[in-house]
């Protein structure tokens, strides 16, 4: 067996994560449903006017989403696929600074293998079918490794979030999150242990952070946690999210983790990087104490969240949209 067949042995659990599934086809209860019909979704973000924007890493596109009536228009294409070989990576997520769309892509061919420059990292979009690659991420993963265990060098970026003049951007794989200068200049704010980092959000000089946790993902792994800049670690906010993949602020500075539910395989580490089982998913609010309540569950494994007003709007892996009124009561609601 090749080098090469070995590693994509290796990463066949990692993949699962991103794999394009049906959503379930009743929502749950006190949610409606836009259905952009994307076929598989990661990431997302607000942006001019109020729109989402959501990737679609296998097409290499990111589409724009009437949050009101869902309807969907392509809004930039011609960005890097994910590798044919695995139903994962691609653009993994989207940002904004100012008015201008970026694009954080990770795992594509040719360096799903080699440290190969001009690939993995942020792009710009400067147009309708035209992207700039303006900080390489991969390069940077290559040349500084991390002292956890990995398998692919270029690391698995996985969200993007405006920060300071530039970005932050989090490395499930590779356990740390990066700051990116609107330069290009590259490097690492944080290195955590074995924590599974994925989604941001920022207050101020506040970092929240979603800890998915290590297989098999227990609920006291799922968390929110929060650091600044200068940080060698991180404060927990509130725990009890299984498998979390998002965090964001709502009215009030309202905190909540998106849970992608519960882990199928117990803790086989072989299956490390699966998706949760169907319908187990569920929206969160961090409460007193460093708990966290339930705002609405049987959620089909989601994946990303955006909150407008006082609404919540999370991305599945499908490719589907669910849109969740009345996530805060008052005086917030």
């Amino acid at each position: 067996m090749t080098a090469r067949h070995k590693l994509l042995g290796a990463l066949a659990a990692l993949a699962a994560m991103m794999v394009p599934l049906t959503a379930s086809a009743a929502p749950p209860g006190g949610t409606t449903w836009t259905e952009p019909h994307l076929g598989a979704a990661s990431g997302s973000a607000v942006g001019p006017g109020g729109a989402l924007y959501v990737p679609q890493p296998a097409a290499g596109e990111i589409w724009r989403i009437d949050p009101r009536s869902g309807a969907k228009t392509l809004f930039a294409d011609g960005l890097p696929q994910r590798f044919a070989g695995l139903p994962f990576g691609g653009v993994m997520d989207v940002a904004f600074y100012g008015s201008t769309a970026y694009a954080l892509v990770t795992v594509v061919e040719p360096g799903l293998v080699a440290c190969d420059p001009g690939l993995i990292g942020i792009y710009r979009i400067d147009g309708p079918s035209s992207s700039t690659l303006v900080a390489d991420i991969g390069a940077f993963a290559c040349d500084n490794p991390p002292p956890t265990a990995f398998a692919l060098p270029t690391g698995v970026q996985y969200a993007l979030e405006p920060f300071r003049g530039g970005f932050l951007v989090t490395d499930g794989h590779h356990n740390r999150v990066y700051r990116v200068a609107l330069d290009g200049a590259v490097t690492q704010m944080v290195q955590f242990g074995d924590i599974v980092p994925t989604g941001l959000a920022v207050h101020g000089n506040t970092i929240y952070m979603a800890e998915a946790g290590p297989v098999p993902h227990e609920p006291q792994d799922g968390k929110i946690v929060s650091f600044q800049p200068g940080s060698s670690s991180a404060t927990t906010v509130a725990s009890g999210a299984r498998l979390a993949v998002d965090v964001e602020i709502g009215r009030g500075q309202t905190l909540f983790a998106l849970s992608q539910g519960e882990f199928p395989c117990g803790g086989d580490p072989s299956c490390a990087g699966s998706p949760a089982s169907h319908d187990t998913g569920a929206l969160l609010r961090a409460a007193a104490g460093g708990t966290m309540t339930t705002v609405a569950d049987g959620l089909d494994q989601p994946s990303s969240l955006e909150v407008i007003g006082n609404s919540a709007y999370v991305v599945t892996l499908g490719g589907d949209v669910v849109k969740i009124d009345d996530i805060a009561g008052p005086p917030y609601g």
